[in-house]
């Protein structure tokens, strides 16, 4: 970035809320700027409103790679299908199979809790309904799954290093998936009203889930959003196109009902799920 739009920039976080945010994992790519620094809303749409240290404007900061690189899964191989994506959002995927579709939409909430200082709200349920807290697994204790039963152990030296929360995010992306995190998501009653950090989901073997990372609206009231997503197997996250409507990609409509067309997946809009409030924040 040139240092004489600095100050404009500058401008731009402040009106649309940010807060200063520690995107702590690795980065590859160089400077791509950030997602709203780079995604302008459409003709006739504001962002709306993002308090700092919210959800939405933290997603609003999410780092870029330039321009539109491909998406690369995690074993360093080109995805199969290049047209689904954007941009590419600077965010290590690990080298195991792992990070897929609801593990990506864990991973930036986990991350983002993380960043707060709500590290008490850092828990996610296995498919077998067992909690899996960040706190549990910081002070020692591992899971010993035997089929449908989890024990957690004091195995392990206290850690709270990034490399522990990272190794605590694989495990649960090993043992937790779209159809467990559907069941702690709460329904949106009108997805028309919808804001960034929703996720839309269908639970299933397999299911699938994207996060909704901006919201954007007009004079009349209607909303537009940004999803990102990582799919299968494990990739890069990536802001995703609008295949219904290449003029208005990469923001899809908000409605209160009807399907919502993804490049990879369909879903409905009453499949608008939400994140329970923090309550541990600093």
């Amino acid at each position: 970035m040139q240092p004489r739009v600095l100050p404009f920039f500058s401008l731009l976080l402040l009106l649309a809320g940010f807060a200063a945010a520690d995107y702590s994992w690795p980065r590859t790519g160089g400077d791509g700027g950030t997602l709203a620094g780079r995604i302008a809303p459409p003709a006739g749409f504001r962002r709306t409103a993002a308090p700092a240290g919210s959800f939405p404007a933290w997603l609003r900061g999410l780092p870029l790679q330039p321009g539109r690189p491909p998406v690369h899964l995690h074993d360093g191989r080109l995805k199969g299908n290049q047209e689904a994506h954007h941009a590419v959002v600077r965010l290590d995927v690990g080298p195991r199979d792992l990070q897929q579709c609801a593990d990506a939409v864990m991973r930036l909430r986990a991350e983002y809790l993380r960043d707060r200082g709500c590290e008490a709200d850092i828990a996610f349920r296995f498919t077998s309904g067992d909690r899996a807290a960040w706190t549990d697994w910081r002070r020692g204790l591992r899971p010993k799954v035997s089929g449908n039963r989890v024990r957690w152990n004091a195995t392990a030296a206290a850690d709270g290093s990034y490399a522990s929360f990272r190794r605590y995010l694989d495990t649960v992306f090993n043992y937790a998936g779209s159809a467990s995190l559907a069941k702690e998501l709460e329904p949106v009653a009108d997805p028309a009203r919808l804001a960034a950090g929703d996720v839309f989901i269908q639970g299933g073997f397999p299911g699938h889930a994207v996060l909704v990372a901006d919201v954007a609206e007009d004079a009349q009231g209607r909303r537009a959003f940004l999803l990102v997503q990582s799919y299968m197997p494990a990739q890069e996250v990536h802001v995703l196109r609008n295949p219904s409507d290449p003029a208005a990609s990469p923001w899809y409509p908000a409605r209160a009902s009807g399907t919502l067309a993804t490049p990879e997946w369909t879903f409905r809009y009453e499949d608008l799920r939400r994140f329970p409030a923090p309550r541990s924040c600093r």
